[in-house]
């Protein structure tokens, strides 16, 4: 079952989604956003299941968070928007997109191939379920624990203040707008790509963005990306790791732009067969 995404938007014009990453919200693309809204575009900011304000579940496969966008893509009543998505949101929208290719304009993956990746984050989930964020402590306090809990040598402060982002204060106390307990039990899923999905292929408009800095999209995840995105572009930007639109904004936003008029084309009779369409979720 789908599950009502919490989001923002600005901007007038074409539909544009962008699907943020693990322990991101959509408010980190705020400024990105604008700046495409600034070309005419609506610019959609959804938070995933489990992050930000929106509604907690137990499962995380991609099936279901590709399920909880198309729910918000009926709801919203866009037409053919193109996706944009970063990390864990760039397989999304690779899901969605092999999913069900018809109600996509076009999809756009920042640093992140389909394919499994080695498990990465299990410690940064065990610092911050074992951080007593709860106690009146301050922010700095909590932003040195944290540090210390993820340990110096395996952590930027990039990273660290990205899990922050995650920190919410009721008064003298906080917490976590992140379901810690649902991503730690779904990380097997969230570090793989679906296997049926392999057997699937997107013939519409589609970009890849890698980070020249980091290694999530290899010279050896090109084959795998052009037999299920065979319209594939493939980019590298240069001094930008991981968090490409972190390190290197206008690098990122002026490929997007190059690229946003080719999904802007209307798909042809050889887009492969669409599945039905889920029901929009109701509260």
């Amino acid at each position: 079952m789908s599950v009502e995404l919490a989001f923002e938007t600005v901007g007038q014009g074409p539909p544009v989604i962008i699907l943020h990453g693990l322990f991101g919200s959509g408010r980190n693309w705020t400024q990105f956003a604008h700046a495409l809204a600034d070309t005419h575009h609506s610019v959609y900011l959804p938070d995933a299941r489990n992050h930000g304000a929106s509604q907690w579940a137990e499962r995380m496969s991609y099936s279901d968070m590709a399920g909880d966008v198309l729910a918000l893509i009926e709801r919203e009543q866009l037409h053919r928007p193109v996706l944009i998505g970063h990390s864990m949101g760039g397989k999304t929208a690779m899901a969605l997109a092999l999913e069900h290719p018809r109600a996509v304009g076009g999809v756009a993956v920042i640093d992140i191939a389909p394919e499994s990746y080695v498990d990465q984050f299990s410690p940064y989930v065990s610092a911050m379920r074992h951080l007593d964020v709860a106690v009146g402590v301050g922010h700095r306090q909590i932003r040195q624990t944290l540090a210390q809990g993820i340990g110096a040598t395996t952590t930027t402060a990039t990273t660290t203040d990205l899990l922050l982002h995650n920190l919410r204060q009721h008064d003298a106390r906080f917490d976590w707008r992140v379901n810690l307990m649902a991503v730690a039990m779904c990380m097997r899923d969230l570090c793989a790509f679906p296997d049926p999905l392999a057997r699937q292929r997107y013939t519409g408009p589609s970009l890849f963005v890698a980070g020249a800095d980091s290694d999530y999209v290899r010279p050896a995840s090109h084959a795998g990306i052009q037999r299920l995105f065979p319209r594939a572009h493939l980019s590298h930007i240069a001094d930008a790791g991981h968090w490409v639109h972190a390190d290197q904004p206008d690098a990122l936003l002026h490929a997007l732009h190059r690229w946003l008029p080719e999904a802007g084309a209307p798909f042809t009779a050889s887009l492969c067969t669409a599945v039905p369409p889920r029901a929009v979720a109701t509260r």
